[in-house]
C-alpha cells in the first residue's frame, strides 16, 4: 500500500516570482500525477486540472499570508487611503480654512 505524501507548505522562496511559482507548481503536480498514475490508469483531465486548481488555491494562500505580502499591502493602503484623504482636504480646504484649520501644526 502506497503512502500518501504529506503536503509540503509553499516555501517563501517559491513564492517571490511567478516564474519560481510556475516551476513550484509544476514539480509538485507532476509528483501527484506521477504517483496518480503509478496507481490508476488512465489519468482523467479533469483529474488534473482539478489539481491544478487546489495548487493554485495554495499558492495564492501562500503569498497571502507572506510577511512580503503584508508590507506591500500595507503599503498599497497607505498610499491609497492619504491619495483619499487629500483628495478630501482639496476638496473642502476653503470650507475648514474658514472655521480655523491651518496648513501646518504649529
Amino acid at each position: 500500500m502506497a503512502e500518501k505524501k504529506a503536503e509540503q507548505a509553499y516555501a517563501v522562496e517559491e513564492i517571490l516570482s511567478f516564474d519560481r511559482i510556475k516551476r513550484a507548481m509544476t514539480t509538485r503536480i507532476l509528483d501527484k500525477v506521477e504517483d496518480l498514475w503509478q496507481r490508476q490508469e488512465p489519468i482523467n483531465p479533469d483529474e488534473v486540472r482539478k489539481m491544478i486548481e487546489e495548487e493554485w488555491q495554495k499558492v495564492k494562500a501562500a503569498v497571502r499570508s507572506s510577511p512580503a505580502a503584508r508590507e506591500a499591502f500595507r503599503k498599497y493602503l497607505e498610499r491609497t487611503i492619504s491619495e483619499q484623504i487629500d483628495k478630501l482636504i482639496r476638496q473642502d480646504k476653503a470650507e475648514l480654512e474658514s472655521l480655523g484649520v491651518v496648513e501646518k501644526g504649529l
